[in-house]
């Protein structure tokens, strides 16, 4: 079992620390918190091992799992690889790309693995059609949340959109061309509400929508391919694909067949993959567990961590505010 130590215990620290203690791949050595009050109650009301000094707990463990605010991400990161340990972090990498490639050259020259908690990755709906979507040109996402106090000292991009910008570019496989993006303010110093056109070098276009004012969540994608859609409901993990293929001679009497002007005749087809729950932040923490045994690369790498960092900062300053 790996030793894992846990860097923050807000409100996601917690819900780590829970899984961590649960999973057979790892063994809880411990957490520290800044907030010492609150790591008190923590350690009481729980009974993980509360360290009063974050170097103690790094020297402990083989891995450290970072659950702060992102202001935070890149010194604490960087005092973790420096000691030589693995670093599991949560989403964005760090506040900015350059910092992300400062980590990045680090771990490198430590030996050491990283992973970063996009979590969406996990979530068994889009598991289920990863593999299905292929060279999309088209894409849609709306992520809609109520609003919620926590999450407003960063921009809705950072703190929502990333996850599905994050998404697109592990099923896009071109560079991004051009970006165009508005936002607005609504109860925050920082837009609450946002859209970004991202088009990339092969044409494809995506269009992701982000809002944490809604008065209902919703998180859905659709994908739309060469003769085939995908949907994905982050939210209710559904998903559906509707494939089309040239209309056999003589089709059943329910098939469902469209005709183009020309005359090409296609065939409809439904498909509902089998979508098998799983806890999303568990799946990822173990992947990283087996990446480090296993000597494997992470299933979200700092590289891809940084890449979204990357695209989210360009939305953030392409904003018609």
């Amino acid at each position: 079992m790996l030793k894992a130590g846990v860097l923050g215990a807000g409100h996601l620290g917690k819900i780590h620390l829970k899984l961590l203690k649960q999973s057979e791949e790892f063994e809880l050595i411990g957490f520290y918190d800044a907030n010492k009050k609150n790591a008190e109650k923590i350690a009481s009301e729980f009974g993980y091992k509360m360290f009063d000094d974050l170097d103690e707990l790094i020297a402990a463990v083989d891995m450290i799992d970072v659950v702060t605010p992102t202001l935070s991400h890149f010194d604490v990161a960087k005092k973790v690889i420096s000691a030589g340990k693995h670093l599991f972090i949560e989403k964005p990498i760090t506040n900015t790309f350059e910092e992300a490639e400062e980590l990045i050259r680090l771990a490198k020259e430590h030996g050491v693995k990283g992973q970063v908690g996009h979590v969406e990755r996990f979530n068994p709906a889009f598991q289920a059609v990863a593999d299905r979507i292929e060279n999309p040109m088209f894409i849609e996402a709306h992520r809609l949340a109520e609003f919620n106090p926590r999450g407003t000292d960063v921009p809705v991009v950072l703190d929502l959109m990333i996850h599905d910008i994050d998404a697109v570019l592990s099923v896009v496989k071109s560079d991004v061309k051009k970006i165009n993006a508005s936002g607005v303010s609504v109860i925050s110093d920082t837009p609450d509400i946002a859209n970004a056109r991202i088009e990339f070098e092969n044409g494809c276009v995506a269009n992701l929508t982000a809002s944490r004012i809604s008065m209902k969540n919703m998180r859905k994608s659709r994908f739309f391919q060469r003769d085939a859609y995908i949907s994905v409901d982050f939210l209710e993990k559904k998903c559906e694909v509707v494939k089309m293929k040239d209309a056999p001679e003589n089709p059943d009497d329910f098939a469902m067949i469209l005709q183009n002007a020309e005359g090409i005749k296609k065939q409809i087809y439904f498909d509902n993959p089998n979508v098998s729950p799983n806890n999303a932040i568990l799946e990822e923490l173990e992947s990283f567990a087996d990446a480090i045994k296993n000597d494997k690369e992470p299933v979200v790498t700092m590289e891809q961590g940084a890449k979204a960092l990357k695209v989210a900062n360009q939305v953030i300053a392409n904003f018609n505010v």
